[in-house]
């Protein structure tokens, strides 16, 4: 007689990311109608900095995540 002869199938799921991770980029600064022209140059140099900083590292992290998850789930 064999105590431990039930076989139970065990499932485990990817990980999920941390929301914080998940997260589009913020919105990028906005400008009133009576921004003098010198402020229009910071924000705009400002926007590109951010938009494109943030873009990078989001889209980075999600390819990194889709390989990782498609990786873990073809080895089951």
């Amino acid at each position: 007689m064999c105590n431990c002869c039930t076989t139970v199938p065990v499932t485990s799921k990817f990980p999920q990311a941390p929301n914080e991770l998940m997260q589009k980029c913020p919105s990028l600064a906005k400008l009133s109608d009576d921004t003098k022209l010198s402020e229009i140059a910071k924000t705009v140099t400002s926007n590109y900095t951010s938009y494109h900083e943030c873009s990078i590292k989001l889209d980075a992290w999600i390819e990194w995540y889709g390989i990782q998850k498609q990786i873990y789930e073809s080895v089951k």
